[in-house]
């Protein structure tokens, strides 16, 4: 309707329709795997000839796929738009000002993180593939790990690196997603704390290597096959690894910091 109360004019509508006409169709191709990630679009009078519409149109388009991650618009000369597929971070960036809208505290994510984290573990021992695709890699983080202990800021990142790849590797993607957008909203709040604590906060280096002792235990159970103790000591874990960050645990997640951490990560 117009500010008269008038109906819109139908051009409007047409144009509407056809920039979603286009954004379905390319959202389309990108989710399917016709544009591979990172492909680059053709420049836009390329590409707006292959649909037949106008710039307003075709940019209209472009603006609804960018404003849902699924693509970078380049302005200027070189023109054109890379695309990316869909991937945890996104979710996180949603499920974090989605939190921030809410007034979640990071408590609530440390605790979803207690019941989801432990089921990824699980089915990591499930799997028939895991002492090749799993057990190596994080054998290979908490070898890293142990190696830069003494160094509270590292240590920590490849701690989280370990957790992060527990998820990533669990084999159910619906997990990938869901847990994966839980551990990137804690990986900041720990990374975040890791450097506050660095020169402040005295964690005794046998208490360091005990965690690391912990990640050990768990490729073991993994490594076994075992899925019921992977399960149990990932949660046994998690209880432990996050006191320390826990000195600011009722913060509210902030809006600021969720688009920090995305646009950092999509480079």
């Amino acid at each position: 309707m117009t500010p008269q109360g008038n109906p819109a004019p139908a051009g409007g509508v047409r144009f509407a329709r056809l920039a979603e006409q286009i954004a379905d169709d390319l959202r389309t191709r990108l989710l399917v795997g016709d544009l591979a990630e990172a492909t680059e679009l053709a420049v836009e009078e390329s590409l707006r000839g292959h649909y037949s519409v106008s710039k307003p149109t075709f940019r209209e388009a472009m603006r609804v796929l960018e404003a849902e991650g699924l693509i970078t618009v380049r302005r200027g000369a070189i023109g054109g738009a890379v695309v990316h597929r869909p991937d945890a971070e996104h979710v996180a960036y949603s499920l974090g000002m989605a939190l921030a809208g809410k007034g979640v505290s990071i408590a609530d994510v440390a605790q979803a993180l207690r019941e989801v984290e432990p089921a990824c573990a699980a089915a990591c021992a499930g799997r028939a593939d895991r002492m090749q695709e799993i057990v190596p890699i994080l054998t290979r983080l908490h070898e890293r790990a142990i190696k830069v202990v003494d160094n509270l800021v590292e240590v920590t990142a490849l701690s989280r690196m370990f957790h992060e790849t527990l998820v990533d590797l669990c084999g159910n993607q619906s997990l990938v997603m869901l847990a994966g957008a839980l551990e990137s909203l804690w990986s900041s709040h720990e990374a975040a704390w890791a450097h506050r604590a660095a020169d402040t906060v005295d964690i005794p280096r046998a208490e360091r290597l005990k965690a690391l002792d912990e990640h050990r235990e768990l490729i073991d159970a993994i490594a076994d096959g075992d899925s019921e103790a992977a399960r149990k000591i990932a949660l046994r874990h998690l209880l432990v690894a996050q006191i320390y960050p826990s000195d600011q645990i009722d913060v509210l997640i902030s809006p600021t910091s969720v688009r920090k951490r995305f646009t950092d990560s999509s480079g």
